[in-house]
Order: C-alpha cells, then structure tokens, then sequence
C-alpha cells in the first residue's frame, strides 16, 4: 500500500525554524519528484508545490525562496523540507507528495496538485507568539 507519512510539525515562534519528514513507502522513491504542499486556516489547497525536487532539480515559490529548502535521501525513501524565518502567513496545514518523473522528465513534469499521484495525510504547523 502506498504511504506518504509526514511528521515534525508544532508550534513555533516567528522568526524560528522547522524541519518536516515525510516517509514514503509502497512505490519506487527514485522515479518520483516530491514535493510540498500547505493548506491554511480557511483557505483551499495551494494550487502548485510550495517547494519540489525532481530529479535533484530544486523548484520552489516565491513566497518561500530563501527561506525553505528540500532534501531527499533515497536510500530512506524520505523528502524533507527546511523551513527558515518562519511567519505568522506560513501557518498552514503541510502535506508532501509525489508525482512520476520518468516520462518528462525534471523540466516537464507537473508540479501542480494535478500532477501528483500520492498524498500524504498532512501535518499542522503553527507559527504564533
């Protein structure tokens, strides 16, 4: 069964720092880009990746270019997201997910909510005095 199970989210200050996992299981990691997604309070799903890697090509908003940055490590089939200068707008319900590569490739594949195949259930992250 396919599985993408994120963690370490929470409450942090503004100004902070954080670090989201998310572990994948049940397809082949290396054939798939991932990338994340944020949802916040009252708002539809962002329609394109917060923040993508496919194919160790980095893709990114943005909203978030030089604050946050995404990291993968095949051999634990995991994708991480380093979010740096945390703000109060980033409060968002975070969700990784991934979208085949094999036929584009890293310039052609679809980034967007549309072009994902497996979501993962979403983590809370809060960022408040």
């Amino acid at each position: 069964e396919v599985q993408l199970v994120e963690s370490g989210g929470g409450l942090v200050q503004p100004g902070g720092y954080l670090r989201l996992s998310c572990v994948a299981s049940g397809f082949t990691f290396e054939d798939y880009a991932m990338s994340w997604f944020r949802q916040a309070p009252g708002k539809e799903r962002e329609g394109d990746s917060l923040i993508a890697n496919s194919c160790d090509r980095i893709f990114y908003t943005d909203s978030v270019k030089g604050r946050f940055n995404i990291f993968t490590d095949n051999a634990k089939n995991t994708v991480f997201i380093q979010m740096n200068n945390l703000k109060p707008e980033d409060t968002a319900v975070y969700c990784c997910a991934a979208a085949p590569v094999w036929i584009l490739g890293p310039f052609g594949t679809d980034l967007s909510t549309n072009g994902m195949n497996y979501w993962g259930q979403g983590i809370q992250v809060t960022v408040s005095s």
